[in-house]
């Protein structure tokens, strides 16, 4: 049984059991299920200069292997960690995931 994401508000996390049981029972497509998810979940929170060097730290990672693990170069990372650029759209993600699930979650 698939876990539910987290969601926004309580009427959300309704939405999604209401749909994850229509999908259950055949009324809702893969396709039509993966829209509600998206709809449901709560944003990925901005991943601030301090927060980025801090996660890598904490991970025991260069700068030039966390570039690589999110398969972006090292001036990004750099950048990133001196407040120049902020990591938006698929970086974004992945920090998240190297932030809760650790190296294992990308490798």
């Amino acid at each position: 049984m698939k876990t539910s994401p987290k969601t926004k508000t309580r009427l959300l996390a309704s939405v999604h059991e209401t749909a994850q049981d229509l999908h259950n029972v055949g009324f809702i497509d893969k396709r039509r299920m993966q829209e509600y998810e998206v709809l449901c979940m709560q944003p990925i929170a901005d991943y601030s200069s301090t927060r980025i060097r801090a996660l890598r730290k904490r991970h025991h990672i260069s700068q030039a292997v966390l570039a690589s693990v999110l398969n972006t170069s090292l001036s990004t990372v750099r950048q990133w960690e001196i407040g120049d650029k902020r990591p938006s759209g698929p970086s974004l993600k992945l920090l998240d995931i190297l932030d809760r699930k650790g190296l294992e979650g990308l490798l």
